[in-house]
């Protein structure tokens, strides 16, 4: 089987990166044994779920039947992602599977995709990120398993490169910051390249043919003291010309074309701009009013949120801010229907899609939501009844 490496900054179970995906799988031969190394987030207590959700998004986005071991022998497409980089170095350190990983890339065989923690892990030195931004140790690098080396690449990597989640601190490079970063960076081996890697952003790497790719929604940046250099998506190049720059010994290689490819492809919107996007198509809604175009909002926020439900990041809380506005944007709704009341002609016309909304939320087991759409609506002066034969509703003072 040719061989492919796929390293990607994050998003690795979201719908920005099921087309990274796909385009990896069918390098795979029929039959191809898939397994996802759960180790980084093994020693989480939700553990369990977390394999689920990567299992249900790889065999619905991907068409892959994932089995989750503890190892890798006579695996055809291997998958590693997000948790904590240094539980993965101890316990693959210990089990084999590091060696492992790296006869996988010496050989350069089979499909090897590591995201977030298990792409940190890739370098010749990696970041304790969790020991460093969670508990406050001093800045420091963790040996790596060095997965680069041998394709000639004297680097560390770094996802999460372009992190923003910090506000009003500096959360880039994977919350270093530009102070740890740069204090970090004098303290590695002389000649060491840092590759940092942004967020839903995958570097390629054909192991057969030597080719680079960069896809996805940012870039990678290649950094070394006193230079830097951005490869942006659909940058295609070639291993020679990544070590000339991890080197200091090339200019950057230009975009080339990329048409359908996966780089190609329009890139996906990520959750926050989806949470963005029905926010503010409910408020032009809301002010004009238009209860049809204000309750498909409501259902466009909660089709975004089935749809990221399986992404196993667990920092960024995404699904649970856009599940806090959709309660608020159903509360609204209710404050739309109590205004309508209060004018009672075209209260139908209001009452009718939020109705509508209720029985399609009922239809996808989100009972709980359709609840508080009726009583959202009731706080409005509009009583809703469930009969035999429908719902039923009423205005009441």
């Amino acid at each position: 089987m040719p061989g492919l490496l796929v390293l990607m900054g994050s998003g690795e179970t979201s719908p920005t990166m099921v087309e990274i995906h796909r385009a990896a799988a069918r390098t795979l031969r029929a039959g191809a044994r898939a397994v996802l190394l759960d180790t980084p987030y093994a020693f989480q207590e939700n553990r369990a779920d977390i394999s689920a959700r990567a299992r249900g998004y790889f065999a619905r986005s991907v068409g892959l039947d994932v089995e989750v071991a503890p190892a890798i022998t006579g695996a055809d497409w291997v998958f590693s992602g997000p948790g904590s980089p240094t539980y993965a170095l101890d316990s693959w350190a210990g089990s084999g599977v590091a060696g492992d990983l790296r006869a996988r890339i010496r050989a350069r065989t089979g499909v090897t995709v590591l995201a977030s923690a298990a792409a940190c892990t890739a370098g010749l030195a990696t970041v304790p990120v969790y020991e460093i931004y969670k508990v406050g140790a001093e800045p420091h690098w963790r040996e790596g398993i060095d997965l680069l080396e041998p394709l000639g690449l004297r680097a560390v990597l770094i996802p999460h490169f372009d992190n923003a989640e910090g506000g009003t601190h500096d959360t880039r490079y994977c919350y270093l910051g530009e102070r740890r970063l740069s204090r970090m960076e004098r303290e590695l081996p002389p000649g060491t390249a840092v590759l940092g890697l942004d967020e839903h952003t995958a570097l390629i790497i054909d192991l057969e043919t030597e080719s680079v790719r960069v896809s996805g929604r940012g870039g990678l940046t290649v950094r070394r003291p006193g230079s830097l250099t951005v490869l942006p998506t659909g940058t295609g190049t070639d291993l020679a010309e990544l070590r000339r720059l991890a080197e200091g010994r090339a200019g950057a290689p230009v975009p080339l074309p990329a048409r359908g490819s996966v780089a190609g492809a329009p890139a996906e919107v990520t959750l926050e701009e989806s949470i963005r996007s029905c926010e503010e198509l409910f408020k032009i809604a809301a002010d004009r009013p238009d209860m049809v175009a204000a309750a498909q909002a409501v259902l466009d926020l909660e089709a975004e949120i089935v749809k990221w439900a399986a992404d196993t990041e667990e920092d960024s809380g995404g699904v649970e801010q856009a599940r806090e506005l959709m309660r608020l944007l159903i509360a609204r709704l209710g404050e739309l229907a109590q205004a309508a009341g209060r004018r009672s002609e075209g209260l139908p016309a209001l009452v009718e899609p939020l109705l509508e909304l209720r029985a399609e939320l009922r239809g996808k087991g989100c009972y709980d939501v359709a609840d508080a759409l009726r009583d959202a609506m009731a706080r409005g002066g509009v009583a809703v009844e469930d009969t035999p034969g429908g719902p039923r509703w009423s205005a009441v003072s």
